[in-house]
């Protein structure tokens, strides 16, 4: 660790946080979730064009990850990494779910004997709602209510039109032509309030920013736990002039949309932690932001910053996202922590805050005590990534990518982030350790229960590549 982190670690406080009276109170937790950002299109990780000041300051108040990772490369496995704390190819969780054959349908979801972190918090006094996508199964026994959540108001698959014919100065950029042109009257993935169907005209990000705001107004007097998990920036590139008009200098259309995509997410970032603030809950509210994988590239749109590769791919740009943590009531901000981190340790960590402990076989660590500067070293000694054949490990600064049929790649990530150097020859013993620990990894899985969507060919560093989603 640097000498400059060390000492700002050592300064983190752990005072408990009391109310008025003496009164204690546990931490109200929020999860905030991007769909599809980059790793280079916010302000604090050094984009050139697209300013986030509330995300920064989000950053600036908390502790930076910058090895933040998730558990997969594309949506839906992903977000069931996240929600259980456990690697979802343990439950068969590898692909995306999504439309199937009539036989797949009623078993594409997040398995009903996966236990998640609003049903462990909700069983530990906390009111739990969900804002946005939720991408874990679309029949009723999937359903956010039926998963821990007390209140829901978002869609249940994985992408929707931002605005309908009758949102104001709705502006679009047609990325894919299947996607079609021309706003709907109605999204084609119905809007929720809790079980009832609604419709829904306000910009679906400042839509699900408002409605994220009315929660932590219902519920300022008790325990919350709110999962707002945006869709944005995730295609169709649907924006409203008020944001597209901030980016005059940007002169790729695709590029300007996604930056005013992801203002209208800083945007309603800022509205949540402002929320907080009126309401006397800023110090102590457990706040992660992350996105659930790196930017589609491919849609020339977006940016992965340094970092190779794109969504559904696992080299770094693919899997390497945004990760911030918040907590002022229990640490300083200011930090940045570079040792790699998870989504899986989202659950762990806010079930330590809230007093609980994670179920047997939670895959994931408390960062708590890492980020306070008590406890050394990695969290983890290894992180896996399986989707179909291709494979991938992290142990330290070695990073090791196994691709069907191919010899196994390794990267030295210290001084080679963008993966561009293969340095498997001249490190058999890393390699040998590395293909070990993944092949006992891979030996614990389970069968996948649905086949992938689909095998798309991605290139990376100038090499076609196929990915199984």
């Amino acid at each position: 660790m640097h000498t400059t982190r060390r000492h700002a670690l050592a300064a983190f406080v752990a005072a408990p946080f009391v109310l008025g009276q003496g009164s204690r109170r546990k931490p109200n937790i929020v999860v905030i979730l991007a769909d599809d950002l980059g790793y280079g299109d916010l302000g604090y990780l050094g984009s050139p064009d697209v300013p986030t000041p509330n995300l920064d300051a989000l950053a600036r108040s908390g502790v930076q990850f910058t090895d933040g990772y998730v558990t997969a490369a594309v949506c839906s496995p992903s977000r069931a990494g996240l929600l259980t704390g456990r690697y979802q190819q343990r439950f068969g969780h590898e692909f995306n779910t999504g439309p199937a054959p009539r036989d797949e349908r009623e078993r594409l979801g997040l398995p009903l004997d996966q236990t998640t972190l609003a049903q462990l918090l909700k069983q530990n006094g906390y009111k739990t709602g969900m804002v946005g996508k939720w991408h874990l199964g679309g029949n009723p026994e999937f359903h956010p209510m039926e998963r821990g959540f007390q209140e829901y108001f978002g869609f249940l698959h994985g992408a929707n039109q931002y605005a309908t014919t009758r949102t104001q100065d709705a502006v679009e950029v047609e990325v894919r032509e299947e996607q079609g042109g021309g706003f709907p009257p109605t999204r084609r993935n119905p809007i929720f309030r809790n079980r009832e169907r609604v419709e829904e005209d306000e910009y679906l990000t400042d839509a699900f920013g408002r409605e994220a705001v009315a929660f932590v107004e219902r519920h300022k007097q008790e325990p919350f736990f709110l999962y707002l998990a945006f869709n944005a920036v995730h295609t169709p590139l649907h924006t409203l002039k008020k944001y597209l008009d901030r980016f005059p200098r940007i002169q790729d259309e695709r590029h300007r949309l996604l930056a005013s995509m992801t203002a209208a997410l800083d945007d309603n970032v800022g509205r949540v932690m402002n929320a907080l603030k009126d309401a006397g809950l800023e110090d102590n509210t457990l706040v992660f932001f992350l996105s659930d994988n790196g930017s589609p590239t491919y849609t020339r749109a977006g940016t992965n910053g340094p970092l190779s590769g794109s969504k559904i791919t696992f080299y770094e740009g693919g899997i390497r996202v945004p990760f911030l943590m918040r907590w002022p009531a229990r640490f300083q901000g200011g930090a940045k922590f570079s040792k790699a981190v998870s989504s899986l340790d989202i659950l762990p960590t806010s079930l330590s805050a809230a007093g609980a402990k994670p179920p047997a076989g939670s895959d994931g660590v408390d960062l708590l005590p890492f980020v306070k500067g008590r406890a050394k070293g990695d969290p983890h000694e290894y992180l896996f990534w399986r989707s179909g054949p291709n494979r991938a490990a992290r142990k330290g600064k070695w990073k090791l990518i196994a691709l069907e049929g191919k010899p196994p790649r390794l990267f030295d990530l210290s001084a080679d982030v963008a993966e561009k150097n293969d340095v498997a020859a001249a490190n058999p013993a890393v390699v040998r350790d590395m293909m070990s620990a993944l092949d006992k990894w891979t030996a614990q899985l389970a069968n996948p229960k649905w086949t992938p969507r689909s095998t798309p060919a991605i290139p990376v560093n100038g090499e076609v590549i196929r990915w199984s989603v």
